[in-house]
C-alpha cells in the first residue's frame, strides 16, 4: 500500500461577486494573459471562471456574500515584472512594492474584485 502524499498543487481558488465575469477576463485573461477554460457541465450553474496557462490553473467562483481576500494570496512567479507593473498601473490597477526577497523582485496588485496577488520574478 502507497503511503498518502500531497503531490503537487492542482489550483488556486480566488472568490468573486456575482456577475463579476466580464472584469475578471479583462483582468485575467487580457491583462494577465491567461486562457479561460470552459468549466464542467456541472459546475457552469454557478457562475465564475476556469482560467489556465501551462500547468497554472487560476479559478474564480461566486461568493455570497462576497468578501475579498485582503492577506491570504496566491503568487504567481512571472517573466518581466516590470513590464507587467506598468501595463497593470496604465489599465488603473496600481501596483505596491513589497520587500524583495534574495532571488526574487515582488510586488503586489489587486484583482478587480480587490483579492490581493503577488507577482514575483526569479533573479538569480
Amino acid at each position: 500500500m502507497t503511503a498518502p502524499a500531497l503531490l503537487a498543487l492542482h489550483h488556486v481558488q480566488l472568490a468573486m461577486p456575482a456577475g463579476g465575469e466580464a472584469q475578471a477576463r479583462a483582468f485575467y485573461g487580457a491583462l494577465l494573459g491567461l486562457t479561460e477554460v470552459p468549466k464542467p457541465a456541472p459546475l457552469q450553474g454557478r457562475g465564475g471562471l476556469w482560467f489556465e496557462r501551462g500547468s497554472l490553473r487560476l479559478h474564480l467562483g461566486v461568493e455570497a456574500p462576497f468578501t475579498p481576500a485582503r492577506k491570504a494570496h496566491p503568487a504567481f512567479a512571472v517573466q518581466g515584472l516590470a513590464a507587467l507593473a506598468d501595463r497593470l498601473q496604465e489599465a488603473g490597477h496600481p501596483t505596491r512594492a513589497e520587500i524583495d526577497l534574495p532571488g526574487m523582485d515582488r510586488l503586489y496588485v489587486d484583482d478587480p474584485f480587490g483579492n490581493r496577488l503577488e507577482l514575483l520574478e526569479i533573479t538569480g
